[in-house]
């Protein structure tokens, strides 16, 4: 069974910064986009940022924009988010995603099970 597991989450102070990985394995990681979702208390799972199979193109929300990067290392079945400039709004479970597409959840296959990162003002 495919498995992805998120670590790299905690608490942090506003402005800080994180970064969260996630392992993949039982699947062929280089062929599927990789994702970061997030969802906050009482909110829908949204999208943070994705990366494509080889790491040539990512995409992010615009709230994250400008302080997260996403990045995919193949060989290690690893996708990373480095998290600067972190903000209390960052506050959520963040979630590892694998798929044909990641820019929304409609596109992804797996899931991880998610890894708390906590922002205090």
């Amino acid at each position: 069974q495919v498995q992805l597991v998120e670590s790299g989450g905690g608490l942090v102070q506003d402005g800080g910064s994180l970064r969260l990985s996630c392992t993949a394995s039982r699947f062929t990681f280089s062929h599927y986009a990789m994702g970061w979702f997030r969802q906050a208390p009482g909110k829908d799972r949204e999208f943070v940022g994705g990366i494509s199979w080889t790491g040539g193109s990512t995409n992010y929300a615009d709230s994250v924009k400008g302080r997260f990067t996403i990045s995919r290392d193949n060989a290690k079945s690893t996708v990373y988010l480095q998290m600067n400039s972190l903000k209390p709004e960052d506050t959520a479970v963040y979630y590892c995603a694998a798929g044909s597409y990641v820019s929304d959840t409609r596109g992804v296959a797996y899931w991880g099970k998610g890894t708390l990162v906590t922002v205090s003002s």
